[in-house]
């Protein structure tokens, strides 16, 4: 089966409120996996959304052995396929590692950003609601289980 995933993470100030969105494409459906922290990064949003599809994958179709991700952010990218030295974020980088384990084969592949490419250009506006509900909710009391989880697991998705 070609699975196809497109990955984006935003922060609203770098630390600040974050979102992010996977777009998971298979040959009949599009599922689309979002969620975010109230204070974070954007390169830990970037890696959420990683996390998020693969663990949505396992999940959902345990059978699959293969997927292919797509990602504007060059350190998730580079650090997963030049293994570079993975000096912050441990405790995402320990949850991905496990999850890519989990698979036969995770493809990847960097994509310029904001150039234009439609699915990480909706992941980006996904992402960046995400991260813009955390900013409106913040000091205010709210549903935690569905507004600012704090973990990336369990992950919220949609099917279109």
């Amino acid at each position: 089966m070609d699975i196809r995933i497109f990955t984006d993470g935003s922060s609203l100030g770098n630390p600040g409120p974050g979102g992010y969105c996977a777009i998971i494409k298979t040959p009949s459906k599009k599922i689309v996996v979002k969620g975010g922290e109230a204070h974070t990064t954007n390169n830990r949003m970037e890696m959420s959304a990683a996390i998020a599809a693969l663990y949505y994958l396992r999940k959902k179709l345990p059978k699959l052995k293969e997927c292919t991700i797509y990602s504007d952010s060059i350190l998730l990218v580079n650090t997963i396929k030049q293994n570079w030295k993975k000096k912050k974020n441990t405790d995402l980088w320990q949850q991905l590692i496990r999850l890519i384990s989990e698979f036969d084969k995770v493809e990847w592949h960097w994509i310029k950003g904001h150039s234009g490419h439609p699915e990480n250009t909706e992941a980006d506006k996904v992402a960046v609601k995400e991260a813009l509900k955390r900013k409106l909710h913040r000091g205010k009391k709210v549903d935690e289980k569905n507004i600012l989880p704090s973990k990336v697991e369990p992950v919220q998705s949609t099917l279109i």
